[in-house]
């Protein structure tokens, strides 16, 4: 069964921190590397973050420094996270994870709402 969790999302002030977890399962998730994208109001979806074979990381300019993904993975179970700090109102969007490239997606999760806010 191929299923994607995302949780961990809220309401936080600028400058605050949260950290997103996604439970991946199913096959496709062990064998392709995995990203976080996010999709603001009235925007496409963008990726912000992914992780090539668990070790190289790679980030879009606009949370470069201040995000850092990371993953585990054990058996079939493969978890990724997302460590947010410095959260700015531009950053609020409703967070999903999933294989790189998205074209390689099958399902997507519900994902995770995040929103900064004084």
């Amino acid at each position: 069964q191929v299923q994607l969790v995302e949780s961990g999302g809220g309401l936080v002030q600028p400058g605050g921190s949260l950290r997103l977890s996604c439970a991946a399962s199913g096959s496709i998730f062990s064998i392709n590397d995995m990203g976080w994208y996010r999709q603001a109001p009235g925007k496409q979806r963008e990726l912000v973050a992914f992780i090539i074979g668990g070790v190289s990381t790679t980030y879009a300019d606009s949370v470069k420094g201040r995000f850092t993904i990371s993953r585990t993975r054990d058996n079939a179970k493969n978890t990724v996270y997302l460590q947010m700090n410095s959260l700015k109102p531009e950053d609020t969007a409703v967070y999903y994870c999933n294989v790189v490239p998205s074209s390689l997606a099958r399902v997507w999760g519900q994902g995770t709402q995040v929103t900064v806010s004084a």
